[in-house]
């Protein structure tokens, strides 16, 4: 949506949009309680057509939320992906040189075969395609961390999306494609990454994290 589109505001927060050109496309938005020291929107100002990613500094790290791009039916949309991921990385590399980088959002990929109900089937298919897959292998092996995977690296069945069909939702037939990405850094610092499969409203649900920064 368009920030003149919100008949909501939330006293006590500062407000950061980066809505998409085309209405009710992408966008992202940030709400923070503490004013940041600055506010950056895209890639060297690229993506901001598409409101993919919103970078805000404070004293002892950044927090970036990015809605990565998906793949489209056929992969037809996978080589814009591909480097939005790849500017993505580096864009969050070279800020993690200075401070440490959070990272939030729909990421668009289930990593491995444990975050989604059927990969056997799905092998191939957008969000979990073999090079989607190694993109994020990729980001994580630039010096992040997998939040929740951190903390539960064997739990099944932990999901934040589901499609509208064939009450996926009900029958717990979903993908983790949402996630909070930490700089290696401050791993342990993470005192709870956490899912809230039952809050609803949305084909996603919510994530949370909980740090001692």
């Amino acid at each position: 949506m368009q920030p003149e589109q919100a008949d909501f505001s939330f006293d006590g927060y500062y407000c950061y949009w980066n809505s998409a050109d085309k209405k009710g496309y992408s966008g992202t938005l940030i709400l923070t309680k503490k004013k940041p020291i600055s506010v950056t929107y895209g890639i060297d100002g690229r993506y901001n057509d598409e409101g993919r990613l919103i970078v805000l500094e404070f004293d002892a790290f950044y927090i970036a939320t990015s809605y990565s791009p998906n793949a489209q039916p056929e992969l037809k949309r996978l080589d814009y992906r591909m480097q939005y991921e790849e500017d993505m990385r580096m864009y969050l590399s070279c800020l993690s040189r200075s401070k440490p980088v959070i990272l939030c959002g729909d990421l668009n990929v289930a990593h491995k075969e444990i975050d989604l109900k059927n990969p056997k089937s799905n092998i191939g298919n957008p969000g979990f395609s073999y090079e989607e897959r190694s993109c994020f292998s990729s980001l994580l092996n630039a010096g992040f961390t997998d939040s929740y995977r951190y903390l539960y690296p064997e739990k099944t069945d932990a999901y934040t999306w589901w499609s509208y069909r064939s009450n996926a939702r009900a029958n717990n037939v979903g993908w983790r494609i949402d996630y909070f990405i930490v700089s290696d850094s401050i791993k342990e610092k993470i005192k709870d990454s956490i899912i809230y499969p039952d809050v609803l409203g949305s084909d996603h649900c919510p994530v949370g994290l909980i740090m001692d920064i």
